[in-house]
Protein backbone atom coordinates (compact mmCIF):
# COMPACT_ATOMS: atom_id res chain seq x y z
CA UNK A 1 0.00 0.00 0.00
CA UNK A 2 1.28 3.63 -0.93
CA UNK A 3 2.49 5.73 2.13
CA UNK A 4 2.07 9.47 2.19
CA UNK A 5 5.23 10.74 4.26
CA UNK A 6 4.58 13.30 6.78
CA UNK A 7 5.96 16.12 4.06
CA UNK A 8 3.01 15.66 1.31
CA UNK A 9 6.13 16.76 -0.83
CA UNK A 10 6.94 13.64 -0.65
CA UNK A 11 5.27 10.51 -1.67
CA UNK A 12 7.06 7.45 -0.98
CA UNK A 13 5.49 4.12 -2.79
CA UNK A 14 8.13 1.63 -1.21
CA UNK A 15 9.95 1.00 -4.18
CA UNK A 16 10.50 4.76 -5.55
CA UNK A 17 9.85 8.56 -3.95
CA UNK A 18 7.60 11.01 -6.18
CA UNK A 19 8.70 15.16 -5.44
CA UNK A 20 6.41 18.00 -6.96
CA UNK A 21 8.30 20.56 -7.64
CA UNK A 22 7.28 24.00 -8.15
CA UNK A 23 8.68 26.80 -10.94
CA UNK A 24 9.10 24.09 -13.87
CA UNK A 25 8.00 25.68 -17.06
CA UNK A 26 10.24 24.18 -19.69
CA UNK A 27 12.60 21.64 -20.74
CA UNK A 28 15.32 23.06 -19.57
CA UNK A 29 13.91 23.40 -16.33
CA UNK A 30 13.99 19.49 -16.53
CA UNK A 31 17.50 19.39 -17.20
CA UNK A 32 18.39 21.95 -14.43
CA UNK A 33 15.97 19.60 -11.81
CA UNK A 34 17.87 16.50 -13.07
CA UNK A 35 20.73 18.15 -12.66
CA UNK A 36 20.15 19.18 -9.35
CA UNK A 37 18.73 15.83 -7.95
CA UNK A 38 22.24 14.31 -8.79
CA UNK A 39 24.20 16.68 -7.81
CA UNK A 40 21.95 15.49 -4.56
CA UNK A 41 23.44 11.77 -5.33
CA UNK A 42 20.03 10.83 -5.54
CA UNK A 43 19.57 8.06 -8.05
CA UNK A 44 16.94 9.99 -10.71
CA UNK A 45 14.00 7.93 -12.69
CA UNK A 46 12.12 10.32 -14.53
CA UNK A 47 11.64 14.38 -14.51
CA UNK A 48 8.52 15.91 -16.30
CA UNK A 49 7.29 19.09 -15.62
CA UNK A 50 6.57 19.27 -12.29
CA UNK A 51 7.77 16.72 -10.24
CA UNK A 52 10.27 14.01 -10.58
CA UNK A 53 10.47 10.65 -9.60
CA UNK A 54 13.78 8.82 -7.88
CA UNK A 55 15.05 5.11 -6.19
CA UNK A 56 15.14 6.36 -3.04
CA UNK A 57 12.12 6.02 -0.69
CA UNK A 58 13.19 8.38 1.99
CA UNK A 59 15.33 11.22 2.97
CA UNK A 60 17.05 12.72 6.12
CA UNK A 61 16.07 15.57 7.49
CA UNK A 62 19.06 17.02 6.61
CA UNK A 63 19.45 15.37 3.05
CA UNK A 64 15.98 17.26 2.41
CA UNK A 65 16.79 20.68 3.53
CA UNK A 66 19.78 20.51 1.58
CA UNK A 67 17.98 19.27 -1.50
CA UNK A 68 15.66 22.41 -1.15
CA UNK A 69 18.38 24.62 -0.87
CA UNK A 70 19.63 23.76 -3.82
CA UNK A 71 16.38 23.51 -5.56
CA UNK A 72 15.86 26.68 -4.86
CA UNK A 73 19.18 28.04 -5.39
CA UNK A 74 18.73 27.18 -9.07
CA UNK A 75 14.80 28.96 -8.93
CA UNK A 76 12.31 25.90 -7.95
CA UNK A 77 10.64 25.09 -4.60
CA UNK A 78 10.21 21.47 -3.22
CA UNK A 79 6.19 21.51 -2.92
CA UNK A 80 5.11 20.67 1.13
CA UNK A 81 1.80 20.96 1.69
CA UNK A 82 -1.30 19.03 -0.28
CA UNK A 83 -3.06 22.53 -1.25
CA UNK A 84 -0.22 24.00 -3.28
CA UNK A 85 0.75 20.52 -4.74
CA UNK A 86 -2.53 20.50 -6.49
CA UNK A 87 -2.46 24.51 -7.13
CA UNK A 88 1.24 23.23 -9.24
CA UNK A 89 -0.26 20.43 -10.96
CA UNK A 90 -2.93 22.71 -12.28
CA UNK A 91 -1.29 25.18 -13.55
CA UNK A 92 0.78 22.03 -15.52
CA UNK A 93 -2.41 20.51 -16.69
CA UNK A 94 -3.50 24.54 -17.98
CA UNK A 95 -0.01 24.34 -20.14
CA UNK A 96 -0.21 21.03 -21.33
CA UNK A 97 -3.79 21.72 -22.18
CA UNK A 98 -3.27 24.98 -24.29
CA UNK A 99 0.05 23.84 -25.59
CA UNK A 100 -2.01 20.52 -26.88
CA UNK A 101 0.85 18.15 -25.73
CA UNK A 102 0.07 14.84 -27.13
CA UNK A 103 -0.48 13.13 -24.02
CA UNK A 104 -3.04 15.98 -23.14
CA UNK A 105 -6.09 16.20 -25.47
CA UNK A 106 -8.69 15.85 -23.44
CA UNK A 107 -11.40 18.39 -22.49
CA UNK A 108 -9.88 21.03 -19.48
CA UNK A 109 -11.66 19.53 -16.69
CA UNK A 110 -10.54 16.12 -17.88
CA UNK A 111 -7.22 16.94 -18.25
CA UNK A 112 -7.10 18.90 -14.37
CA UNK A 113 -8.66 15.57 -13.20
CA UNK A 114 -6.14 13.69 -14.36
CA UNK A 115 -3.17 15.68 -13.40
CA UNK A 116 -4.32 16.29 -9.54
CA UNK A 117 -5.68 13.18 -9.01
CA UNK A 118 -9.16 15.29 -7.38
CA UNK A 119 -12.13 15.87 -8.70
CA UNK A 120 -12.70 19.07 -10.90
CA UNK A 121 -14.77 20.52 -8.48
CA UNK A 122 -12.09 19.95 -5.52
CA UNK A 123 -9.28 21.55 -7.54
CA UNK A 124 -10.91 24.44 -8.88
CA UNK A 125 -12.23 25.33 -5.06
CA UNK A 126 -8.59 24.48 -3.82
CA UNK A 127 -6.87 26.69 -6.76
CA UNK A 128 -9.02 30.01 -6.41
CA UNK A 129 -8.45 29.84 -2.76
CA UNK A 130 -5.00 29.98 -3.13
CA UNK A 131 -4.40 32.26 -6.57
CA UNK A 132 -7.65 34.59 -6.01
CA UNK A 133 -8.79 33.71 -9.19
CA UNK A 134 -10.52 30.74 -10.86
CA UNK A 135 -9.11 28.15 -13.04
CA UNK A 136 -10.90 29.19 -15.86
CA UNK A 137 -9.54 32.34 -15.66
CA UNK A 138 -5.70 31.32 -15.56
CA UNK A 139 -6.46 29.12 -19.01
CA UNK A 140 -7.86 32.02 -20.74
CA UNK A 141 -4.44 33.86 -19.51
CA UNK A 142 -2.47 30.99 -20.29
CA UNK A 143 -3.95 30.59 -24.05
CA UNK A 144 -3.42 34.58 -24.56
CA UNK A 145 -0.10 34.73 -23.69
CA UNK A 146 0.62 31.16 -26.26
CA UNK A 147 -1.71 33.49 -28.79
CA UNK A 148 1.20 36.18 -27.55
CA UNK A 149 4.27 33.81 -28.32
CA UNK A 150 2.89 32.28 -31.72
CA UNK A 151 2.40 36.21 -32.88
CA UNK A 152 6.18 36.80 -32.52
CA UNK A 153 7.51 34.25 -35.04
CA UNK A 154 5.53 35.82 -37.20
CA UNK A 155 4.81 32.93 -39.36
CA UNK A 156 1.36 32.21 -39.04
CA UNK A 157 -2.00 33.87 -39.78
CA UNK A 158 -4.22 34.60 -36.88
CA UNK A 159 -6.83 31.83 -38.27
CA UNK A 160 -4.18 29.75 -38.16
CA UNK A 161 -3.03 30.69 -34.57
CA UNK A 162 -6.95 30.36 -33.64
CA UNK A 163 -7.06 26.84 -34.49
CA UNK A 164 -3.62 25.92 -33.23
CA UNK A 165 -4.82 27.34 -29.84
CA UNK A 166 -8.19 25.95 -29.48
CA UNK A 167 -10.37 29.19 -30.64
CA UNK A 168 -13.42 28.15 -32.34
CA UNK A 169 -13.81 31.60 -34.17
CA UNK A 170 -11.03 34.09 -35.35
CA UNK A 171 -13.64 36.72 -33.67
CA UNK A 172 -13.78 34.54 -30.75
CA UNK A 173 -9.67 34.86 -30.24
CA UNK A 174 -9.43 38.60 -31.14
CA UNK A 175 -12.34 39.62 -28.64
CA UNK A 176 -10.98 37.32 -25.78
CA UNK A 177 -7.33 38.51 -26.82
CA UNK A 178 -8.57 42.57 -26.53
CA UNK A 179 -10.28 41.79 -23.32
CA UNK A 180 -7.11 40.48 -21.72
CA UNK A 181 -4.86 42.67 -23.46
CA UNK A 182 -6.35 46.04 -24.60
CA UNK A 183 -5.44 45.58 -28.35
CA UNK A 184 -6.37 43.01 -31.21
CA UNK A 185 -4.16 40.39 -32.01
CA UNK A 186 -2.82 42.33 -35.40
CA UNK A 187 -2.61 45.16 -33.08
CA UNK A 188 0.03 43.53 -30.74
CA UNK A 189 2.04 42.04 -33.60
CA UNK A 190 2.52 45.56 -35.06
CA UNK A 191 3.08 47.28 -31.62
CA UNK A 192 5.98 44.08 -30.96
CA UNK A 193 7.21 44.71 -33.93
CA UNK A 194 7.73 48.24 -33.18
CA UNK A 195 9.51 47.26 -29.39
CA UNK A 196 6.21 48.98 -28.16
CA UNK A 197 4.58 44.90 -26.66
CA UNK A 198 6.49 42.13 -24.34
CA UNK A 199 5.76 38.66 -22.96
CA UNK A 200 5.01 37.34 -19.39
CA UNK A 201 7.42 34.56 -18.44
CA UNK A 202 4.83 31.71 -18.28
CA UNK A 203 5.72 31.60 -14.37
CA UNK A 204 4.81 34.56 -13.75
CA UNK A 205 1.11 34.33 -15.72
Amino acid sequence: MDRVCSDNSLVDSSEYMELTIAGMVCRHCVAEVERVLRAQGLTVEEVELGRARVAETELSPDARRRLVEALEASGFRLVTDHAAEVVERVKLAVMHHVREEPDCRLNLSACVERQTGEPYAVASRIFSQSEGRTIEKYHIAQKVERVKELLSYGDRTVSEIAYLTGYSTTAHLSRQFKEVTGMTPSQYADALAAGKASRLPISDI
